[in-house]
């Protein structure tokens, strides 16, 4: 239904409406991110308007932050989208002092409603393949 928010508070219109023959709107992003031409990171998520911040923040915290697969797929996240206008973060994903200063810079931030994201991730280093399933939802990392 046009202009009207759905379960995330985002808006759709009428370019998004359902009809015979198109496409479902959806942000889904699997990605696989390379290292010299081969195969670093296989990394997506389930979450409407949170697929594409959880997926950045898994890639970067990963490559970025030099963390370990399990904990830049579990570590707390946050996200922002243009509506509703505010910074919704999970348990810790923010320390203090960083959320004083988005505060001071008009920020508003808010605690998440639901868990943000369920990144499943695959990293493919030193012909060793390492598995991580988010552990926000159920389910396991399994391999062969």
């Amino acid at each position: 239904k046009p202009d009207t928010e759905n379960q995330f508070q985002l808006l759709g219109r009428e370019a998004n409406a359902i009809a015979p023959g198109k496409r479902m709107l959806s942000s889904l992003a699997p990605t696989l991110v390379l290292k010299d031409g081969e195969p670093l990171l296989i990394t997506g998520s389930p979450g409407g308007a949170t697929i594409i911040t959880t997926t950045l923040q898994v890639i970067v915290n990963l490559l970025d932050h030099g963390m370990s697969l399990s904990d830049a797929v579990a570590l707390p996240r946050f996200h922002h989208q243009w509506r509703p206008e505010a910074v919704f973060m999970e348990p810790y994903a923010l320390s203090p002092d960083t959320q004083r200063a988005l505060e001071a810079l008009g920020h508003r931030l808010r605690p998440a409603l639901y868990p943000l994201g369920d990144a499943n991730s695959i990293l493919y280093q030193d012909g060793l393949m390492q598995g991580m399933k988010d552990p926000r939802a159920a389910g396991r990392a399994v391999g062969f």
